[in-house]
């Protein structure tokens, strides 16, 4: 009985010691593909490829190249940090000697180590302890890298999600950045307040264009974002001026309009710190008008006013904000954009405006080389 005992004992120690080691392999395995844990199993497995890769070159080295030492190199730089670089790199080095002293001298055929051989490798592992530097300096490893800027854009994208609007009400947004980019300097921030009877909606554009304004256009829109619903419609605009100055960016304006509409009898307020007015589409006469109120660019001076201009949304009117890509170009009059922008909305009114907003940006500004943001709200009839 003893002995069974003893044995029992010893088979579940080694059960628990084995389930112990698949536990720590596998959270070690999750952490370094998250970023968060050691990069070991990376480097033990480039390592192992090394004499893999010389034993194949001494072999047959008309199939496995002595060049072929840069995988491992230019794997390594993606995802090792530079302390455990220099090791592969030592190990590599050390692969290219024993070719060459194996195959003899690169001047008996061309399966030998040329120095053409050595300068490649070389040449990769340079870029590669690049690479490793600046990933260790920015503190995102290759493997999260693209993850969190898809994540952040994602991020971005919800942020500015229009709110659902009554049924008698309709909204939508189109933005698109500079060059085709995910990032842009335009962003919207809106928020349905006062028990959800009012819509509040700030489109903001950065000073700069695409990834030069992306970053302060990112900090901007979890700021305002905060603030809208806060405070009162009329302290915010103020409020995001403080914020923005307090920043003390070296390029660091911005124009912001700022809607407040009463969904139930749609009256409305438009508050701007030097942004280009709004366009309503007064449904009896089918004429845009502009609306704007008045007020200085967000970041210039402290204890600027901003005067709110008043107005109304009759069933089947239209308003229409944007920003200065979409109107303004070389060679043209801001004046110009804004017709040509109304003429090619009047095309939408028999038939609705229902996803015209990325249309509307298509035909006017397809090709400018701007942040081009574009938000419809439409009181249907």
């Amino acid at each position: 009985m003893a002995g069974g005992a003893g044995t029992e004992s010893f088979s579940a120690r080694t059960r628990k010691s084995a389930h112990r080691a698949r536990i720590a392999l596998r959270k070690s395995g999750v952490d370094y593909f998250r970023g968060d844990g050691s990069d070991w199993i990376a480097l033990a497995g480039l390592l192992l490829t090394v004499p893999a890769i010389v034993a194949g070159t001494i072999a047959s080295p008309a199939w496995c190249a002595p060049a072929l030492l840069v995988l491992p190199i230019v794997a390594g730089g993606l995802l090792l940090r530079p302390a455990n670089l220099l090791g592969l790199y030592a190990a590599a080095a050390t692969g290219l000697i024993v070719e060459s002293v194996v195959l003899g001298p690169y001047t008996q055929g061309p399966g030998t180590v040329t120095p053409g051989t050595v300068l490649t490798v070389a040449a990769c592992g340079f870029f590669g302890l690049i690479i490793a530097q600046f990933r260790a300096r920015v503190g995102v490893p290759w493997r999260r890298g693209g993850t969190m800027l898809f994540d952040l854009r994602e991020r971005i994208r919800v942020q500015s999600a229009l709110p659902r609007l009554p049924k008698n009400w309709h909204s939508e947004m189109a933005l698109r950045p500079a060059g085709g980019q995910s990032f842009s300097g335009d962003f919207v921030v809106a928020a349905r307040t006062n028990g959800g009877r009012t819509l509040e909606v700030v489109l903001t554009d950065v000073s700069g264009k695409g990834m030069d304004a992306a970053s302060r256009a990112l900090l901007l829109s979890g700021a305002f974002g905060g603030l809208l619903g806060s405070l009162p419609p009329h302290g915010f605009l103020p409020a995001a001026n403080g914020y923005l100055l307090r920043q003390d960016w070296e390029e660091g304006f911005a124009t912001s309009i700022h809607l407040v509409l009463d969904l139930e009898s749609g009256d409305y307020e438009l508050l701007s710190a030097g942004h280009l007015p709004a366009l309503q589409l007064h449904a009896g006469s089918g004429r845009w008008e502009e609306k704007s109120g008045e007020g200085p660019l967000l970041g210039v001076y402290d204890g600027a006013q901003f005067d709110a201009c008043k107005g109304s949304l009759a069933p089947g009117d239209v308003l229409m904000l944007f920003t200065d890509g979409l109107v303004e170009a070389s060679g043209r009059d801001i004046a110009e954009g804004i017709d040509r922008l109304t003429g090619e909305a009047d095309r939408y009114v028999s038939c609705g405006f229902q996803g015209a907003a990325w249309h509307l940006i298509e035909a006017v500004a397809k090709d400018v080389n701007d942040d081009r943001a574009l938000l419809l709200i439409c009181h249907d009839a």
